[in-house]
């Protein structure tokens, strides 16, 4: 059976593990442990907990449970004193205490679950994402990154605080994987923050395992303006030392119209400028308007990756290997 190991965030890398989870493969989410917005953030910083969100979303990914017991993991209270809070969140931070280890309470989600694979924190030390501009401003955490109109502008370094040991279960996946999928992902805050862990960018060079990038589909406006796929391609390898892609998954299909015309405040569509021997050009869209069953995550993006298309050109790649 051969082994994936995905690294990547938000609603690009939940289409990839649920698109994954339905084949003969021994699937491995390496998440990041920078999260710090919403309800994450606060549950953060008011119990002391590793941050639960991308975790949680990675799990609910590689769930074979009901619809049911998905859809109350992504349940999000309106108000109260719960209010912003996500079931799920809370449960892994309650988790946490219990076992006295953000690794065992992963695990155990897990079980409750009944996930196809598995959910590693790329470090289980507490840690803030930070980044310095040209204008010698500093950007705290990574929502403030996140939501920065100002990146455009340049920054010196992105780094995090304190510089963190790796989870050796991490690297461990990473060595031992026949295919590492990188991406999609927000640049700056699901898929720098893996790589700016010690060890990680090392063990990506060193593997044997074939790698490959996803494009993201759009650009997030004052962050990544005008980015080209060679422009994430090479931000990314700027951290990882190293040229390591095999394959470079990119999307050939356009939205329509005025689905493009909603974003156009957000950012416009990334575009294919490599011509490479690597790249595969596939149409990868989700179907605007679709429910996605129980997933509430993907209900929430408007321009997605068709998790059946992606996952569709990676076991292209994987039944090669």
């Amino acid at each position: 059976m051969k082994k994936i190991v995905v690294m990547g965030g938000g609603t690009g890398n939940f289409a990839v593990l649920r698109g994954l989870k339905v084949f003969d493969v021994e699937l491995s989410a390496i998440v990041s442990m920078a999260d710090d917005g919403g309800s994450t953030g606060i549950l953060r910083d008011e119990l002391g907990v590793l941050p639960p969100g991308d975790v949680r979303q990675c799990l609910v990914a590689l769930s074979n449970s009901s619809r049911m017991m998905r859809s109350l993991m992504n349940y999000r209270f309106e108000n109260g004193g719960l209010g912003g809070h996500s079931f799920g969140n809370l449960l892994l931070s309650a988790l946490e205490k219990v076992t006295g280890s953000f690794e065992k309470a992963v695990e155990e989600m897990g079980r409750i679950l009944y996930i196809k694979g598995k959910v590693i924190p790329v470090t289980t030390h507490q840690v803030r994402l930070k980044m310095v501009l040209n204008d010698r401003s500093i950007l705290e955490g990574e929502k403030e990154i996140y939501l920065s109109d100002k990146i455009d502008g340049g920054y010196s370094s992105i780094f995090l605080e304190p510089h963190p040991k790796p989870n050796p279960h991490a690297l461990s996946e990473i060595m031992n994987a026949d295919l590492v999928v990188i991406g999609p992902g927000g640049l700056h805050t699901s898929i720098i923050p893996n790589l700016l862990v010690e060890g990680v960018s090392k063990a990506l060079r060193e593997t044997q395992a074939k790698k490959i990038y996803v494009s993201n589909l759009m650009n997030r406006r004052g962050q990544t303006t005008g980015f080209k796929v060679s422009n994430y391609h090479a931000e990314i390898i700027r951290y990882i030392g190293d040229d390591i892609f095999d394959y470079i998954l990119v999307n050939n299909q356009r939205p329509a119209k005025q689905l493009i015309e909603r974003y156009a405040e957000e950012g416009e569509l990334v575009e294919n400028d490599m011509k490479d021997s690597r790249v595969i050009s596939a149409p990868l869209l989700g179907e605007f308007g679709v429910q996605v069953e129980g997933d509430t995550l993907l209900q929430r993006s408007l321009i997605r990756h068709n998790s059946k298309q992606v996952t569709k050109e990676i076991m292209k790649i994987v039944d090669h290997l």
